[in-house]
């Protein structure tokens, strides 16, 4: 018998295995932006499996959350509802297809030329640092905004900065499969001290069924909320291709030209706009469940089919989704301290390897620009319509990218 088969054991529980090792990630989205995480685990399994039928089943990756969408939901929610910005979040995606047609008819070339280091590297900063003061919150036990101590502080600080300590050492010093994790290791060592320190409730846990149908929620079509959210899809398309290039590294096989770049980047494109219908969060590459096909050399892509899978039968138990929901707020500051701090770094090391001079004029302004008026709340409109935060950065950066005339003595 192949081992390597479709309905092997051992491919559906090395498919298991990788759910496990996006699970801290995929929930954590949901949970910070307030949709359901049963419905990610829904989502994330279809997004897969529409991925795989894209790229013709060639590609061993899985697709799940996206972070780079975390700061925009919670601004679209708050600003037109969960429906608009689901609805945004659709449009989102087929930005995502469209830019997967102009690798396919002009190249990853044109590409970069259009959203360059100078551009990408920033806006990914901004997506993280915009959120720095909501974590910080959460990590002091208030909510997002600060308005509402939610747990006492003495217990909060305690329980986060021990969450965000077991994630380091697991990011830092974690060996193998444990470094793969150190999201999930934090929140399972944060609940369990909250647990000893009696800050959970169960409530919720309690009245909800066994089995049960996702919170599905239907999209809303907004002008206001598909232009806020349109631009967000930049930075985890340059992301995206960054991963392709990794898990080619790993298989050694070059999938940015079989099945294509142009087909995996429109996978990720329609895995986004279906999780949308659903009232999912956007999906994107998981770069560590990238490090689990490496660590494990499994490289059948069969096995990703097994994951989604798993996550879509997971979905439907609804004790599991109310005790996610149970996770203190702390534990999620925590972490989310070290994950946007993380993203900003991303940014970071995007301008440190484009080798651009950034003391040159044109690169110092478009850098300094993006960033003050992401970071510092820049709002442009009134009531009816409002560009602000990534959304407003990244046109910004776009149109001053186009604009700004290149020197001589300057890269690119």
């Amino acid at each position: 018998m192949d081992t390597n088969s479709t309905f092997s054991t051992k491919t559906i529980l090395t498919g298991a295995q990788m759910l496990f090792v996006a699970f801290g990630a995929l929930v954590l989205v949901p949970l910070l932006t307030g949709l359901d995480p049963s419905v990610a685990l829904f989502t994330a399994g279809l997004g897969t499996l529409l991925f795989q039928v894209v790229t013709k089943g060639a590609v061993p990756i899985f697709l799940a959350s996206s972070f780079a969408f975390i700061a925009p939901i919670i601004a679209s929610v708050q600003l037109w509802g969960v429906h608009a910005t689901m609805g945004g979040l659709m449009a989102a995606g087929f930005a995502y297809m469209l830019l997967s047609l102009l690798v396919k008819f002009k190249g990853v070339a044109t590409l970069h030329k259009i959203l360059p280091p100078v551009v990408v590297g920033p806006v990914i900063m901004v997506i993280g640092l915009a959120l720095a003061p909501v974590a910080v919150n959460m990590a002091m036990g208030k909510s997002g905004d600060g308005s509402v101590q939610l747990i006492a502080y003495n217990h909060a600080i305690f329980i986060s900065m021990f969450s965000l300590l077991v994630t380091l050492i697991f990011a830092v010093w974690g060996k193998g499969v444990f470094k793969l994790i150190p999201i999930l290791a934090g929140v399972v060592s944060g609940y369990c001290l909250s647990l000893a320190l009696g800050v959970v409730q169960f409530d919720a846990v309690n009245n909800a069924p066994w089995l049960a149908i996702p919170n599905f929620t239907l999209p809303e079509f907004k002008w206001q909320a598909i232009l806020f959210m349109v631009p967000v899809a930049i930075a985890p398309a340059i992301e995206h291709i960054g991963d392709m290039m990794a898990i080619s590294q790993v298989t050694h096989k070059d999938f940015l030209k079989k099945p294509g770049l142009h087909r995996t980047l429109f996978g990720d494109g329609l895995a986004t706009s279906a999780a949308s219908l659903f009232g999912g969060p956007p999906n994107t590459t998981y770069s560590e469940v990238t490090g689990a096909v490496m660590l494990t050399k499994n490289f059948n892509p069969k096995v990703m089919m097994w994951t989604a899978i798993i996550a879509i039968a997971l979905a439907f138990i609804s004790k599991m989704g109310a005790g996610l929901q149970t996770i203190p707020v702390p534990v999620m500051g925590g972490i989310m301290i070290l994950l946007f701090g993380s993203i900003a770094v991303v940014g970071l090391n995007t301008l440190v390897k484009s080798g651009e001079d950034l003391t040159a004029p044109r690169n110092l302004s478009i850098v300094a620009l993006i960033l003050v008026c992401g970071i510092g709340g820049m709002h442009i409109g009134g009531s009816g319509f409002s560009l602000e935060g990534v959304s407003l950065c990244a046109i910004l950066g776009i149109v001053l990218n186009l604009v700004l005339p290149k020197y001589k003595n300057e890269h690119g």
